[in-house]
């Protein structure tokens, strides 16, 4: 894994944008100055839209953001998912992109390295996503199965659009498939010791 990006705790300012995204940013703001260690469930697709994928592909993403590319946006891990923070509308866009990529095709004779890929989970309007805590002991985050990779610090940040996930997931996707330049064994081919050769 990277170390390019390392979990942390949410800022009063990455807080008060997480909060901005619900109907009443302010309640959620008290609940969290309350209990600080505990998740809420938060609206997509006016502050954030979610893009979700199973916690080692979506690990890879990651990796590929911060190695290759520009880095990511808020990144959690809930069971056993990563939430990758997106710019509103990708929930709208990434799908047709993946498909225009012909991911996970089913119905061709030939395998790719997409179709081991698990689908990714697109959420904006209408849906709506459990968050982590903005803060949580060893304990607390065990118990809720839930952590932020990178965890929001500012009241804008910075959010992938549609194109830069389609571009993590297919770095990801390649980084995935191990391709051998050698042909694999003839199981029926007779083995000659050149080593006795004279």
């Amino acid at each position: 894994m990277s170390s390019s990006w390392n979990a942390s705790d949410v800022t009063p300012d990455g807080a008060a944008w997480l909060a901005s995204a619900g109907t009443y940013p302010r309640s959620t703001l008290a609940l969290w100055e309350e209990r600080p260690g505990a998740p809420v469930v938060l609206p997509c697709g006016a502050v954030f839209d979610v893009v979700s994928a199973p916690s080692m592909f979506g690990r890879r993403m990651l990796d590929r953001l911060w190695d290759d590319g520009p880095g990511s946006g808020p990144v959690a891990e809930v069971r056993g998912r990563i939430l990758l923070f997106a710019a509103p509308g990708t929930a709208q866009r990434l799908p047709a992109l993946l498909e225009w990529e012909e991911w996970g095709a089913r119905d061709r004779r030939e395998t790719t390295p997409t179709d081991a890929v698990p689908p990714l989970l697109c959420h904006g309007t209408g849906d709506a996503v459990t968050v982590p805590a903005p803060s949580g002991s060893a304990s607390s985050v065990r118990r809720s199965a839930s952590r932020w990779l990178v965890a929001p610090d500012t009241r804008q940040p910075w959010l992938p659009g549609p194109e830069v996930l389609l571009w993590a997931a297919v770095r990801a996707a390649r980084s995935a498939v191990r391709i051998s330049i050698f042909p694999p064994a003839d199981q029926g081919a007779k083995v000659y010791d050149v080593s006795r050769r004279r």
